[in-house]
């Protein structure tokens, strides 16, 4: 095996192509397994590929991802085997997801999802570089998968940063990488970059896992891919990557931002397949109905029971001790009066609610219409109670707290069931919002 610049131990080769190799050695400063990656001086080498060399140490040594590798040296090489220039960087012990499709394994639309959000992040960190860094070959090849995780897919690195070249002079301070048939955009094509065609490049990678197939390899129609019918994808996930991949760059989306955004709004409602779709709860008539009731109910009796018993305890003071049989008939009584009473407030409340605030929209009127009409039954039910139970010698105590307490009741249940119909409401609003997106929202 041999040992290169003193330092790195070669172990194995990992690849070989045109004036390039790619070698996995042992650091013998660290013991840390390493890329070295080769352009050898011979027959097919090009002045041109040191520049792009050159350029793709520089992009390297600019970044700082942990999906990234790690530039670690640079240095120029002259041997009996080896005479170029080496670039030295940090080993992912992965493998790439060519790999892996090689070997069989397929991807499921969870895969896919996953797999899109985790390149989108590390795209996001390319994007805001500056000057922004375009990766432009994009493929499976190029895509390395950790062990799976739980229930995640797996780490997903982002590798092979080979062919760069600067448009800075052309395309407004862009570094750029060549790209691959099936994965470019057709502008990329003409030499034109821009982070969209980082977008497509990663659209056909997904689509490669989601139907085992080169891109290159499905039928096109008006340049698009067509991938339906060779992929298990429900309506939102296809319409996704269709957008991704769309031939014309101003259709596209245009930023890995509003990509992942788009991506998950999409996954929050209907990225699942149809049998395991989650679905937005409604907030139902007959669902307001019970909730009204059964609370203004329990309300009203805990109300005319505690009436009850407070005017029992003052009352036996006076009057004398009350046979415990009728301190129990009067409770039963009281909670009998106070849930009847809420139960007719509960009816009122919810067809309130479900004629005039129904879907709700503004909190606050809400909450003061729901409170009006059961303080004024309240007001008209105490004033009945006053003049019922009135003597010549004045009110009596007891008529007047029961009457007191059925009648307030149903203002403190208008309130308790408000703050449930607003928290429900916001929650569906909530879920509804992140239904996906048209096409052609902003």
């Amino acid at each position: 095996m041999e040992l290169l610049h003193d330092r790195y131990q070669v172990e194995q080769s990992l690849g070989k192509k045109a004036g390039r190799q790619t070698l996995l050695a042992r650091d013998l400063q660290t013991q840390k397994l390493v890329v070295v990656k080769l352009l050898t001086f011979n027959h097919e080498f090009e002045w041109d590929d040191l520049k792009l060399f050159e350029r793709e140490a520089e992009t390297l040594k600019s970044l700082n991802h942990p999906a990234i590798p790690r530039y670690l040296d640079y240095f120029e090489l002259e041997s009996p085997t080896y005479k170029g220039v080496a670039l030295v960087q940090s080993y992912i012990e992965a493998k790439s997801l060519d790999q892996h499709l090689k070997a069989g394994r397929s991807f499921s639309q969870a895969d896919v999802q996953q797999l899109g959000q985790s390149l989108l992040e590390i795209l996001i960190y390319l994007h805001s570089q500056s000057p922004p860094v375009v990766h432009r070959d994009i493929k499976p090849s190029n895509i390395l998968l950790g062990d799976r995780s739980g229930t995640t897919v797996g780490q997903v690195y982002l590798v092979d940063f080979g062919s760069v070249q600067t448009l800075v002079a052309h395309e407004g301070s862009t570094i750029t990488v060549v790209g691959t048939y099936g994965y470019m955009p057709p502008e990329q094509y003409g030499g034109r970059a821009t982070p969209a065609s980082d977008l497509y490049s990663l659209g056909a990678t997904l689509i490669c896992l989601a139907t085992g197939k080169h891109p290159a390899d499905l039928p096109q129609a008006n340049l698009r891919i067509q991938f339906k019918s060779s992929a298990t994808l429900n309506e939102a996930m296809t319409d996704w990557l269709e957008w991704l991949t769309e031939p014309a760059i101003d259709r596209r989306l245009q930023s890995a931002q509003e990509a992942l955004r788009v991506l998950r709004a999409k996954t929050a409602r209907s990225l699942s397949t149809p049998k395991e779709r989650k679905i937005v709860p409604q907030i139902t008539k007959a669902h307001v109905l019970w909730s009204a009731t059964w609370r203004s109910s329990l309300t009203g009796a805990a109300f005319a029971i505690s009436s009850v018993i407070i005017a029992y305890i003052i009352n036996s003071g006076h009057d004398g001790e009350t046979p415990i049989s009728i301190s129990v008939m009067l409770i039963l009584a009281a909670g009998a009066v106070g849930s009847t009473w809420g139960y007719g407030n509960g009816l009122l409340m919810a067809s309130l609610t479900n004629r005039f605030f129904s879907p709700l929209k503004n909190h606050w009127i809400y909450r003061l219409g729901i409170g009006i009409i059961p303080m004024s039954v309240s007001l008209i039910a105490i004033l009945i109670a006053c003049t019922l139970t009135s003597t010549r010698s004045g009110i009596l105590l007891f008529p007047v707290l029961a009457g007191l307490a059925v009648a307030m009741s149903p203002m403190l249940a208008s309130q308790l069931f408000a703050n449930w119909y607003i928290k429900a409401s916001r929650a569906v609003r909530r879920l509804e919002s992140e239904a996906m997106p048209d096409r052609n929202d902003p």
